[in-house]
């Protein structure tokens, strides 16, 4: 591909395959965030932020495109207008053709991802996820919806993605049963009365569908279903895949060689980006350590998640005091707490990688976007 065909279009189409959009949490939001699918790209900078420092230097470089691993958008806004802080790196951005992409957490469970990225750096080979989420997860779903609502409600669902088995589509079983209820104060049966006992006659229908449309068809389903509270279940269908080589948020891994926690703290910070605080850890520091847990970013919401899993240490970011209190107060694992910038800013280069071979200019962008400037300890003073 030569440099002249190169658009933003293509640029989003790489970054796609490698990290798809599908593995992004249901609250992310990931993709192109502005500029023109159809504009000719010959030099794309990467960050870890878009700030409007990094928006500037990405101008001033030359590129057409910025690519970058925390949306700017994440959180709803009323107003981009040139005088808000969000408005006026977009519209710094636009003015000068710079284009704005995020890959989030599709980047943080995709293989490779940021999670190997920081597992390897640490000294591990990635193996399984923290939390494994397969691409193609299916879940089974039985609903149940009076017979003259049935049509309508299957043909909204099939319409957002369910019943669909290889090459057949709308695909489901159902048989009739009777459902019963009492509407208590503050109800609005579509059948029934407040307060009574009503049953009737229902049709139980039973489909598959992938996990990844779990939010779409509980939201399609709500919308479409006659009943103030539609009944229905949702069971993820076992994954018997090689775990190893699953997506999904963290990785795990072994050292080569044993070493205490002391040690491995002080391994994690050499390799890591410097930042002004640098590297914390809990635990006893004479501690052997081996088999160890990662996850680049905010991730105190894996602490149970590292407990089940015979973990020696867990690598994260952002860790607060009172969640490490009560997982060390339970047994659990030793943990290392970086700053997030240091954790996630290592995978530019691997995204710079994947832009790069399709014949562009590329150019990693080395300002610390880590918040913190200053740390400061208590002068010791002699007796």
């Amino acid at each position: 591909m030569s440099e002249s065909t190169v658009t933003v279009a293509d640029v989003v189409r790489a970054m796609d395959r490698a990290y798809p959009p599908a593995l992004a949490e249901s609250w992310d939001r990931v993709g192109l965030i502005c500029g023109d699918p159809a504009a000719a790209v010959t030099k794309v900078a990467f960050a870890l932020d878009c700030t409007m420092d990094v928006a500037r230097r990405a101008v001033d470089a030359g590129a057409q495109m910025l690519v970058v691993h925390h949306p700017l958008l994440l959180r709803g806004v009323s107003s981009v207008a040139a005088d808000t802080p969000k408005g006026k790196v977009l519209h710094h951005l636009i003015r000068n053709g710079c284009a704005l992409f995020a890959a989030h957490t599709n980047a943080d469970s995709a293989r490779p991802g940021v999670s190997d990225k920081l597992a390897e750096l640490v000294g591990i080979m990635p193996g399984r996820p923290i939390r494994p989420v397969p691409l193609g997860g299916m879940d089974k779903w039985g609903v149940h919806i009076p017979p003259a609502d049935v049509d309508h409600v299957m043909a909204l669902l099939y319409e957002a993605g369910a019943g669909a088995i290889g090459n057949y589509e709308e695909c489901s079983f159902a048989w009739e049963g009777t459902g019963g209820f009492t509407p208590v104060e503050g109800a609005d049966p579509a059948e029934g009365t407040v307060g009574e006992h009503f049953s009737g006659p229902e049709v139980r229908v039973e489909f598959v569908a992938p996990t990844r449309l779990r939010r779409t068809l509980i939201d399609a389903l709500r919308a479409a279903h006659p009943y103030e509270e539609p009944a229905f279940d949702v069971i993820a269908v076992e994954d018997t895949s090689d775990l190893s080589r699953a997506t999904g948020l963290g990785r795990i891994g072994e050292l080569p060689e044993p070493m205490t926690l002391r040690e491995f703290t002080q391994q994690v910070a050499d390799a890591l980006p410097e930042t002004t605080w640098g590297v914390r850890a809990a635990g006893d520091p004479e501690r052997v350590v081996r088999r160890v847990a990662v996850s680049s970013g905010s991730g105190d919401g894996f602490l149970s998640d590292v407990a089940k899993l015979g973990v020696d240490v867990y690598v994260t970011s952002d860790l607060r005091h009172h969640p490490v209190d009560e997982h060390l107060a339970a047994g659990g694992p030793a943990v290392i707490d970086t700053a997030h910038w240091a954790s996630e800013f290592p995978w530019t280069s691997q995204a710079e990688g994947i832009v790069g071979a399709l014949g562009v200019d590329t150019e990693v962008l080395t300002i610390r976007t880590d918040p913190w400037t200053l740390s400061a300890h208590p002068r010791r003073t002699e007796n």
